[in-house]
């Protein structure tokens, strides 16, 4: 909960040394479970505090990754911080840069930065070029860094199928190695819990196998019985299909090289380093759709 005006700010020598972004996230806020489950108290940071979740040794602060001097006081004291990627917006890298500022300015140590598997300035998901240029500059910011590159998430991959049942987009027969959500919490876990160890590591977080979009659709028909087929446009189809959705050229862009990012193999390759961090094997599209059947339609992007 935020602080009023009027009240004493917190004594950041008192809080937690661990800090948690994302915490009202799918991914963050599956680490900050798995930390208060541990009995590690840690800063749940958010731009909306009272979004996080309740856990027994978690103190909740305001965050805002575009307001670099709040983030800065609210990162006073951490330590090692867990830097869950911003929302998808044009000037991302912007806001990026400034938080990854703030953090060095209040002495943050360690930074462990969720990053994506294909990070580079001209990779074909066009918001994987966000996170090489992240990358660059905590590379450059005199803090310690984890970098943590997630594939697409298997988690969300079911929800990219419509309403008539067909996966559609211009993957062609390009697999991905696309990893759990929870696999990803449970290596970032690991990191901040021993951030020392994993000082300038890179860490590719996949799943146990690469699988063609057919392939997946055959999956979640076989779980859910749902009847799903892959249907592999075109480039142009695939813009045309997607602008139903009113949203800016980027974003258009952004959710067609979703699947023209695995069409071209810079996904395929499957990693160990999920078993490697987290001491288990990683789950596969089955297990993720046993935990939790999606039951509804998203735009076809990617949260990364």
């Amino acid at each position: 909960m935020s602080t009023p005006a009027s009240a004493p700010r917190p004594d950041p020598t008192v809080l937690p040394s661990i800090g948690v972004t994302g915490a009202a996230g799918a991914v963050g806020g599956l680490v900050a479970r798995d930390l208060a489950g541990r009995g590690v108290p840690q800063r749940l940071l958010a731009r909306t505090p009272t979004r996080v979740p309740n856990l027994p040794g978690a103190v909740p602060l305001a965050c805002d990754y575009a307001d670099p001097d709040a983030a800065r006081a609210a990162l006073e004291g951490v330590e090692t911080l867990l830097m869950v990627s911003a929302g998808e917006t044009a000037d991302r890298v912007d806001v990026h840069r400034a938080f990854v500022d703030a953090a060095a300015a209040a002495g943050v140590q360690h930074v462990v930065y969720t990053s994506f598997a294909a990070a580079a300035p001209d990779c074909t998901f066009t918001l994987g070029r966000d996170h090489h240029a992240t990358e660059e500059h905590l590379r450059a910011s005199g803090m310690a860094w984890t970098f943590l590159r997630d594939n697409f998430y298997l988690d969300v991959l079911p929800l990219f199928v419509g309403d008539d049942g067909v996966l559609r987009g211009p993957a062609g027969d390009g697999r991905v190695a696309a990893v759990a959500r929870a696999d990803v919490a449970r290596a970032a876990t690991e990191v901040l819990l021993d951030p020392v160890a994993h000082a300038g590591r890179t860490y590719e977080l996949t799943g146990p196998v690469a699988i063609t979009l057919e392939e997946a659709a055959a999956v979640i028909t076989a779980v859910t019985g749902r009847p799903t087929s892959f249907h592999d446009e075109t480039v142009e189809e695939a813009y045309d299909s997607r602008r139903r959705w009113e949203a800016p050229e980027w974003q258009y862009d952004a959710w067609v090289s979703t699947y023209t990012a695995i069409r071209s193999g810079e996904l395929a390759a499957v990693s160990d380093d999920v078993r490697l961090l987290t001491d288990r094997e990683p789950l596969d599209l089955a297990a993720v759709l046993r935990g939790r059947r999606p039951t509804h339609f998203a735009p076809p992007t990617a949260p990364v």
